[in-house]
This record gives C-alpha cells, sequence and structure tokens, in this order.
C-alpha cells in the first residue's frame, strides 16, 4: 500500500515537471507588493497557458536571498525556462549559474541581471523612461530664474533606477552646468518603498523650504510618498511630480492635479512578448532579436519595447483606450 502511494504521488509530481510538448516556466518575482507585477504575472500566466506551457510563479519579498532560493527551488524542479525579475541584478549572478549548469535558459525580465550568462533580457527602453520624464519637466520650468527642482531615484539595487537616472541625466545635465536648473535635494528610495521617498521629500522641504519647482521621480509608488509630504505642506499641485506605470493611484492623482505626469509602459505587450520568448526557448527554438546589452559578461539578446508620456491631457486616449485602466475607476 505504502509502496503504491509512493508511486502515485511520483507520478504526481513528475507530471508536474517540464516537458518539451508542455513546458513549464519558472517565473521568479522580486515583489507582489506592487500593483504593476501583479498585472505583469497575470498577463505572463494567461499568454503561457493560451500557448499550451505552465508557470510556476515564485515572489521573494525584495529579499536577495529567498530569491535565490526561490530560483533554486524552480531548478530543482526542473523547469524548462526561467523567467527572472531581479530585486538586485548583482545578487542574482550565482542563482544563474546554477541554471546554466542544469541547461536550464534564463531570461531577466524588466530588469537585467549582471555579470551573468543569461540568454534575453526583454524591457521597455529604460534610459528612454528617463528621458520622457526630464522632457516633460523641462518645458514647464521657470525660465526667468533658476529652476529648483528634486531628484527621487529608485533603488539602488534595481539596475533599472540605475538607467531611468541615466535617461534624466541626458536632458537635465546639460541646463544643470549652464545654471539653468539647481538640484537643490537628491537621495535613492531604498526598495522603492513609498514611506522611503516621503523621508526623502521631507529632507528636500526642510533642506530647501517651499521654494521647489519640480520633483523628478522615477516611479508611481515612490511619486505617492513625495506627494503625501507636499500634501501635508500645502504643495501638493503646486509642484511638479513625474512618475513611472500608469498606476491606478497615479492616474488618479493626475486627473486631480497632484501628479503631473507618469511613463505608461504597455505592460501587456512586455508580458505577452515574455512568454511567447520562453515558449520558444523551451522548445529549442531562437527567437529573435532587435538589440545586444552588454551585462558585464557578454552582449545580451535584448528586445526593447516602447514607453509613452501620459498626462491629464492624453489618459483618455492611452491608459483608458489600452483598457488598462476603465474610465469609470479614474473617478
Amino acid at each position: 500500500m505504502k509502496f503504491r502511494l509512493l508511486v502515485t504521488c511520483f507520478a504526481l509530481v513528475a507530471s508536474a515537471f517540464a516537458s518539451k510538448s508542455q513546458p513549464v516556466i519558472g517565473l521568479s518575482l522580486d515583489t507582489l507588493k506592487e500593483e504593476r507585477w501583479q498585472r505583469d504575472r497575470d498577463t505572463f500566466i494567461a499568454a503561457a497557458k493560451a500557448l499550451g506551457t505552465t508557470v510556476i510563479v515564485q515572489s521573494a519579498n525584495s529579499d536577495d536571498t529567498r530569491q535565490v532560493r526561490d530560483v533554486e527551488s524552480l531548478i530543482s524542479r526542473k523547469v524548462d525556462v526561467l523567467v527572472i525579475v531581479p530585486h538586485n541584478g548583482a545578487a542574482m549572478t550565482r542563482a544563474v549559474r546554477s541554471a546554466n549548469e542544469a541547461k536550464i535558459p534564463v531570461i531577466a525580465y524588466d530588469r537585467l541581471i549582471l555579470n551573468a550568462p543569461i540568454d534575453y533580457y526583454l524591457t521597455f527602453d529604460n534610459v528612454k523612461v528617463g528621458e520622457v520624464q526630464a522632457n516633460y519637466v523641462v518645458p514647464r520650468l521657470p525660465r526667468d530664474r533658476t529652476a529648483r527642482i528634486v531628484r527621487i531615484y529608485g533603488a539602488p539595487t534595481d539596475n533599472n533606477a540605475k538607467l531611468f537616472k541615466q535617461g534624466q541625466d541626458n536632458i537635465l545635465t546639460p541646463l544643470i552646468k549652464a545654471g539653468k536648473v539647481e538640484v537643490v535635494h537628491e537621495d535613492w528610495a531604498l526598495d522603492w518603498k513609498p514611506e522611503n521617498a516621503k523621508k526623502i521629500m521631507n529632507a528636500a522641504i526642510t533642506k530647501a523650504g517651499r521654494n521647489i519647482d519640480a520633483v523628478v521621480v522615477s516611479n508611481d509608488g515612490t511619486a505617492g510618498g513625495a506627494i503625501q509630504a507636499l500634501l501635508e505642506e500645502g504643495l501638493a499641485g503646486k509642484v511638479i511630480v513625474t512618475g513611472q506605470d500608469a498606476d491606478l493611484a497615479a492616474c488618479q492623482r493626475i486627473l486631480r492635479g497632484t501628479q503631473a505626469m507618469t511613463v505608461y509602459k504597455p505592460l501587456k505587450n512586455l508580458a505577452t512578448l515574455a512568454a511567447r520568448v520562453a515558449v520558444d526557448l523551451a522548445k529549442g527554438n531562437k527567437p529573435p532579436t532587435t538589440a545586444t546589452l552588454n551585462n558585464g559578461n557578454k552582449d545580451v539578446p535584448s528586445i526593447f519595447e516602447n514607453v509613452i508620456s501620459v498626462d491629464r491631457e492624453n489618459l483618455n486616449t492611452t491608459v483608458i483606450a489600452d483598457g488598462f485602466h476603465k474610465a469609470e475607476s479614474l473617478k
């Protein structure tokens, strides 16, 4: 009886393992605390299922050690392909090497994994994101005096945060050097937490007073933290605040006038693309790419999706028209 039970259990476990005809994809996420990553997960799973594929999802709650364990667990379950959104692009190197030893292809999704032999990198043009944010702010700054801005960057462990900053720098640095723009305060928001962004904004107000023209913030979650600090000082709506991800709360703030803009990234496009590439890899195919990006180990085959600047003027024709949010949910 015990022998039969063991055989049955083994058969059930084995049936969950990967095969070329019915691939299994391991999806390792940094976090599911943000609305954005919940959307990515759901779209990815739906797209993979439509292609006849099973997805095993792990979320690390922004813990590097836990995410490495998650990936090692997926490797032990013999998934065909790993898709990883790293909390820390450098901390994933060891886990990727374990996948290489098991001959499991690795796709870095939206955040680059550094110094490791990954197979593909799928993302939005993250330098462009920063450029879009800065390009929105610059024409709206005062021209009769030096404009005073605050800069709130993302998590220092996230390579994307550095790319967003790079894009912002491309636009802002010449103006800063020319004395047209002054950065009165800047800092990195650990783990992209809104409460950390609020602390940075509080420090900026303490340091610079109420004379702030804009806050260049790298995503919507941290924009929410910055805006909370501005609300407490009666400055919300009087200071330009940028964001990214078109989160529901951010779009509501845009309509209320406390946040000026967000960068809309059509997540459905990227998540669907990632599912398709993962399934192709599982079946032994080599999906075509449009670019390469060096991660310190190799020139990684990459695909970059476009991004869109969204404010009150085009919210209806972008975010709502795409079905990303319903019009009634923004009221």
